[in-house]
C-alpha cells in the first residue's frame, strides 16, 4: 500500500517520469540489489529524459516546419 501511496503523490506533484520509471522498477528483479542512490539515480534520469522530450516536442509543434514530401 505504501507504493500505491508514494505512486498517487509523485503523479499528485507532476513527477510522471519518477512515477512511470518506480512502477516499471517493480517488476525487474535485479534492481533491488541496487543501493537507494542508485536507484534514486535512475528514477531522476527518468524524468530529466521525460521533461526534455516532451520539450523538444512541444517545440517541434510550434516550429511549424514544413517539409517536402
Amino acid at each position: 500500500m505504501l507504493l500505491e501511496q508514494t505512486l498517487a503523490t509523485l503523479h499528485a506533484l507532476k513527477l510522471h517520469g519518477m512515477a512511470t520509471a518506480l512502477d516499471e522498477q517493480r517488476g525487474i528483479p535485479d534492481l533491488t540489489t541496487l543501493a537507494f542512490e542508485e536507484r534514486l539515480a535512475l528514477l531522476l534520469e527518468r524524468e530529466q529524459a521525460r521533461r526534455h522530450d516532451r520539450r523538444l516536442a512541444r517545440l517541434l509543434q510550434l516550429a511549424r516546419l514544413r517539409y517536402a514530401a
